[in-house]
């Protein structure tokens, strides 16, 4: 057993509740997850059957974006709300680009960073530590993040499939303003959402069930909400989109109804 898989088993893990990263990770088909996840992630494929669907599709954006990245000349990545490892992950798309590409990683979630740590071993250009995306200073400020993010340099922001799981009254808003803040001109923000602009009905019914079984507060939100979050940034083709059109590998991966994956993405550069 590594040193990071024991600090995975050492953490309280409360079995009985659901875990979004965990939950994220079974429609995945990942395996660190428990009855909870598993009778939570059912309910909302009974829901919405095409949730796994999107949870791959999501997935698939997030390695493209950061192949966009780092073909734009990032070597630096700062993934908040990074969950739980997966075939795929930032640091192994980006050091593939480019070898000496650094990766921070940060999640709220204790279970999800000692199972990243472990993940990483050995691998010395990624970092992964507990943060808060509804206190953005004390991310910045942390000393892991602060020796292996050079933030007088561009970064690749990535808030993936992460805001839509704060409320209004944490203010995400005012959260990725900060972020964006403290980067300098030429960095990029990734970033997808939950939207409710196609298909509210159900859209809002998957809500409620996880709403439920998670006890959280966040929800989907408008093309216009999203659009907020860009503030200060340009939006690159093809703007904010549905996560199947945003530079697909191939005109195939995109349905003929793009919005049945009611996830809008997009990519945007710092002005």
């Amino acid at each position: 057993m590594t040193p990071g898989q024991a600090e995975w088993r050492r953490q309280t893990i409360e079995l009985d509740r659901p875990n979004v990263a965990r939950v994220y990770d079974y429609w995945l088909g990942g395996s660190h997850i428990y009855l909870a996840d598993q009778d939570l992630g059912r309910a909302m494929v009974a829901v919405e059957p095409n949730t796994r669907a999107i949870a791959r599709a999501n997935r698939a954006f997030l390695a493209r974006a950061v192949r966009f990245l780092a073909g734009a000349g990032i070597s630096q990545f700062l993934d908040i709300g990074s969950g739980i490892p997966a075939d795929g992950d930032v640091h192994e798309v980006a050091q593939r680009a480019c070898p000496a590409a650094r990766v921070a990683y940060v999640d709220i979630d204790p279970v999800a960073v000692a199972a990243r740590r472990a993940a990483l071993a050995g691998n010395a250009r990624a970092v992964a530590v507990e943060g808060d995306l509804r206190d953005p200073k004390e991310i910045l400020a942390g000393e892991r993040v602060g020796k292996l993010i050079d933030f007088e340099q561009p970064v690749g922001l990535l808030l993936v499939a992460v805001l839509h799981f704060l409320a209004d009254s944490d203010d995400p808003w005012g959260a990725v303003a900060t972020l964006r803040d403290a980067l300098p001109p030429g960095s990029y923000l990734a970033l997808s959402h939950a939207t409710d602009e196609s298909r509210p009905k159900v859209v809002h019914a998957a809500q409620r069930v996880f709403s439920r079984g998670w006890q959280g507060h966040g929800r989907a939100r408008s093309r216009a909400e999203i659009l907020r979050f860009f503030d200060g940034f340009g939006l690159v083709d093809p703007g904010l989109v549905y996560v199947p059109q945003w530079r697909p590998d191939r005109p195939a991966d995109v349905p003929a109804d793009p919005s049945q994956f009611w996830f809008l993405v997009g990519v945007g550069q710092k002005i």
